[in-house]
């Protein structure tokens, strides 16, 4: 056999070898956040938390600023003090206590301002809307489940329809492994998770199509807006914290733009303690 010949066998390899890592990571995380968010309260908040002083912390490094010790410690502080009064049920005094982590991030940042307080944003927004979302004591739980199974298969159906079907690329100067065909797919998926929701009875299926539809082109917009930032720093992933997966930022972007999307939505229709009633209830 050539050189030639044996470098794709190498890459199949490879490549076959990374998606049984990434399907064995998924299976031990998977679990770990439906449970946490099925207990809601103080151990999904608990998560929720860690989860956003990491995505921070990336968001840093990616972007050249995590040198700047200041600038981690006062955002990471924060978040934590954010997370334990949330846990609380201070949604105002978490506020405060975020409006002036981002003040102190902004103050502090010797360079690269605007790119370290914008990360300290993407991670406030995300450990907001994650609580909240959950809040409500009869919705929150299903409405959290939508939103992560449509991100999930949004992604499974994308990574496959992009690798089973390829084609024309959907944003090669951003993400040259995207496609139109994974993107049509990771969507197509979402409504087929909104489909079975309906026929369980968790709601109407008009509204859950559109939702799904909604969450999913947020899910995938929140992926390219993540790849963009990587790309404008010169940045492969986030970190090599999740096997498999890359950075937490690699494994997050698209639920954060579906979550803190979703709370939005929620929030409009259904107030601060009825996020989850509406999102599900039409």
């Amino acid at each position: 056999m050539t050189e030639g010949e044996a470098a794709p066998a190498a890459t199949a390899e490879q490549s076959s070898g990374n998606l049984l890592t990434r399907v064995v990571v998924a299976l031990v995380l998977a679990p770990l956040a439906v449970a946490s968010g099925y207990a809601g309260g103080w151990l999904w908040t608990a998560l929720v938390t860690l989860a956003t002083i990491g995505l921070y912390v990336e968001w840093l490094t990616v972007v050249g600023a995590a040198r700047h010790l200041p600038v981690v410690a006062s955002g990471v502080v924060a978040l934590a003090a954010a997370g334990l009064c949330l846990a609380a049920g201070r949604i105002d005094t978490s506020l405060l206590a975020l409006a002036l982590g981002f003040a102190c991030v902004a103050g502090l940042s010797p360079e690269r301002r605007l790119w370290s307080a914008a990360g300290f944003l993407y991670a406030a927004a995300a450990q907001i809307a994650s609580v909240v979302v959950r809040l409500d004591q009869v919705y929150g739980f299903v409405a959290l489940i939508l939103i992560l199974l449509v991100v999930w298969a949004t992604d499974i159906g994308g990574y496959f329809a992009g690798r089973g079907l390829g084609g024309p690329k959907l944003w090669p100067r951003i993400s040259p492994k995207k496609t139109w065909a994974g993107a049509i797919g990771g969507f197509a998926a979402s409504l087929a998770v909104a489909a079975a929701f309906a026929v369980l009875g968790l709601g109407k299926p008009g509204p859950l199509l559109f939702l799904a539809a909604g969450l999913s082109i947020g899910s995938q917009l929140g992926d390219l807006f993540e790849s963009s930032v990587k790309r404008r720093f010169g940045v492969k992933d986030s970190s090599h914290i999740i096997p498999g997966h890359g950075g937490l930022l690699d494994r997050l972007d698209g639920f954060v733009a579906a979550i803190v999307l979703a709370a939005i939505f929620g929030l409009l229709r259904g107030g601060v303690d009825g996020v989850g009633r509406g999102l599900m209830v039409w």
